[in-house]
């Protein structure tokens, strides 16, 4: 933590308040961890199922079944295509299920069963609930006795029997309660096949046969990872072998899920004080939609705008809780107060302020400490109304056809955090889509009590006074809804009014952030050093380190001066170097002869000596992986054009 904190403090920007504001930092990211910990939240027939319930309501509810003699209680996992948190997500189900269900849980990956022979593959899968064996019996599992040992089904049942067995206990009359006692005793044990589509499937069928043949002895439960879809099994498993399988389906929760339950929890949230303008949340919503769909790395992205901000900012030390942000203003320095009359948000309240009040504040730093503490209770106060009118106006509008303010929340809070949302055009369309739907059956009562039940929630005043209101139009909705339908006018009233009240909370409430005085404080707008640190450019940045080496190694001898490579940098440097200075086809040998003068110069031989510049095998070799390494980089190609020829890939280099 001291390292992390030098680094922290080194470079930042106004040392005083350094430390305080890497404490605020360290206990916001600590919150934010804790709140973002992966649910492992499956849905079985479209209700969610958590496989940390007890073993009983799991892998007992399969027996209820009546399994066959010889069958396993197989769980599929549907994961999905081209997510990369699969392992994380993994973990997370192996750490819940030996809290819960069993502590002999052991995982595998077609990586890790790379033998060439079949024998060798199924000992390797064996080998994972081996490794149990040995933690219980207190053994070193080092490469040396992994090598040495035997992987069998038989070994594995001997070491799971004398675990699990019990003196045998009760009277004849409690036959069943005993039998059902000692299965609740007898936990299984759990094997993880994270990748099964990557799995070869001999080895696999012949894997599942053997294990059917040891059941009665040793409950096994299987746990496969797919990828693709169901019939994946069906396609690796011949019948014989998948008849052996009682399977149950699960599927996990999508990864746009995932990143809106996040972004509930973290974004909008009025307790985490830490913001995101438009144009940063436009650059992590980007990359996980474009790039890589991975709610980690979505989390690792706001971890990198969290960092930034508070490295960089010296008034972020005010982005905390209330209490602590008002103290944080009285113990101001007078660098940190002239900062804040630099915002511009601060700029423009004191435009809007009288002349007295314009030189009081610019000139008088205790007044302005006074209103500073003010300013920070409406910030807070501001993110208290806003997030429960968010929601509110996200329940009403994304029931409605084609979406005009978006169908996901993160959608309508980016035009929220854009401009004022009231002034948008498709904000004006929903206003009159509700009276043209003509929404008298009950759809416009149902999304009104959503709204009720998200305003109880609050416990700001201005909330409160709001669901007071909500509540008496939502009673006179209903009682009016009631009547025939011939007498619906008062029902077209009272639901305008409704609509008339949900607007001015809209226009109250759901201005841009921008619009209140020391929003800079808590929110981080710096969508360039983002983008630049997680969008990453790899050409650029490999013919920068091949241009400059030093950059890289910060090595004196490999310094130099108007762009030129010097004779010491590493073949691959020297080789790219004098690349740059052909065309589109380069001969070969002619690249080989510049190479080996170079180096020879820099083993400082003598010039006009005749072995100068001479070409040795050592030279040849290194010559040959310089170009091997620009080839597999993508700089140079083979052409057929003249077999003694590369050609040029790339042009414009540094």
């Amino acid at each position: 933590m001291g390292e992390i904190r030098d680094y922290f403090v080194q470079g930042c920007e106004d040392a005083e308040s350094s430390e305080i504001r890497f404490r605020l930092c360290q206990e916001l990211w600590d919150e934010i961890k804790t709140d973002t910990e992966v649910r492992t939240d499956v849905q079985q027939e479209g209700q969610k199922v958590d496989f940390s319930v007890p073993r009983r309501k799991y892998v007992l509810k399969v027996k209820l079944i009546k399994l066959r003699k010889h069958e396993i209680p197989t769980a599929a996992l549907m994961l999905g295509v081209n997510v990369p948190d699969h392992d994380m997500t993994f973990q997370s189900l192996s750490d819940m299920l030996k809290q819960s269900v069993s502590p002999h849980v052991a995982s595998v990956q077609a990586k890790e069963c790379g033998g060439k022979g079949f024998r060798d593959q199924s000992e390797i899968i064996l080998c994972s609930p081996h490794r149990l064996c040995f933690k219980w019996y207190n053994v070193e599992t080092s490469p040396r006795v992994h090598r040495s040992m035997h992987c069998s089904l038989g070994i594995l049942c001997d070491w799971y029997t004398a675990r699990t067995k019990k003196s045998p206990t009760g009277t004849p009359g409690k036959k069943r309660s005993s039998q059902v006692r000692d299965e609740q005793q007898q936990p299984p044990v759990v094997i993880i096949f994270k990748d099964l589509e990557a799995f070869n499937p001999r080895v696999l069928q012949d894997f599942i046969l053997i294990c059917s043949q040891y059941i009665d002895r040793l409950p096994l439960t299987f746990i496969f990872g797919i990828a693709t879809s169901p019939s994946t099994i069906q396609h690796m498993l011949p019948h014989s072998v998948s008849s052996l399988l009682c399977i149950e389906l699960f599927q996990s929760l999508s990864c746009t899920q995932h990143l809106a339950t996040v972004i509930d929890k973290l974004i909008l949230a009025s307790r985490i004080h830490f913001k995101l303008n438009g144009k940063v949340m436009q650059v992590l919503i980007g990359v996980f939609l474009y790039h890589d769909f991975s709610v980690r790395n979505f989390i690792k992205g706001l971890q990198l705008a969290l960092l930034e901000h508070f490295h960089s900012q010296p008034l972020s030390v005010l982005c905390c809780k209330k209490k602590q942000a008002l103290f944080n203003v009285t113990q101001l320095s007078k660098p940190n107060l002239d900062r804040i009359r630099q915002l511009p948000s601060f700029k423009r309240y004191v435009e809007k302020q009288e002349a007295q009040e314009q030189v009081n504040l610019m000139t008088d730093d205790s007044h302005l400490k006074e209103v500073c503490q003010q300013l920070i209770k409406d910030l807070h106060k501001y993110h208290k109304n806003y997030y429960p009118i968010l929601r509110c106006l996200h329940t009403l509008t994304s029931s409605l056809p084609r979406y005009p303010l978006g169908k996901q929340i993160r959608e309508l809070y980016l035009i929220c955090l854009a401009k004022n949302v009231w002034e948008n055009e498709d904000y004006q369309s929903v206003l009159m889509c509700f009276p043209s739907r003509m929404l008298a059956k009950g759809e416009m009562v149902s999304l009104l009590q959503k709204c009720v039940e998200i305003l109880q929630l609050s416990k700001s005043k201005k909330m409160k006074n709001a669901l007071v209101q909500l509540e008496e139009l939502l009673t006179l909705l209903e009682m009016n809804e009631s009547r025939r339908a011939k007498r619906l006018s008062p029902f077209e009233n009272l639901r305008n009014e409704a609509l008339e009240f949900i607007d001015n909370l809209v226009k109250s409430h759901l201005s841009p952030p921008e619009s209140q005085p020391l929003y800079e404080v808590c929110y981080y707008s710096s969508s360039a050093t983002v983008r630049r640190h997680l969008n990453a450019t790899p050409r650029t940045s490999i013919q920068a380190a091949l241009s400059n080496p030093y950059y890289y190694l910060q090595n004196d001898s490999l310094k130099s001066e108007d762009g030129t490579v010097s004779n010491t940098a590493p073949d691959i440097c020297i080789a790219y170097k004098l690349h740059l200075e052909c065309g589109r086809l380069i001969n070969l040998y002619d690249w080989l002869e510049a190479y080996s003068t170079v180096v020879s110069a820099a083993e400082g031989n003598d010039q006009d000596s005749e072995n100068f510049g001479k070409v040795d095998e050592v030279k040849h070799a290194r010559f040959i992986r310089a170009v091997s390494a620009l080839e597999f980089l993508g700089f140079i190609k083979s052409t057929k054009q003249k077999t003694d020829h590369v050609a040029r890939l790339t042009w414009g280099g540094c």
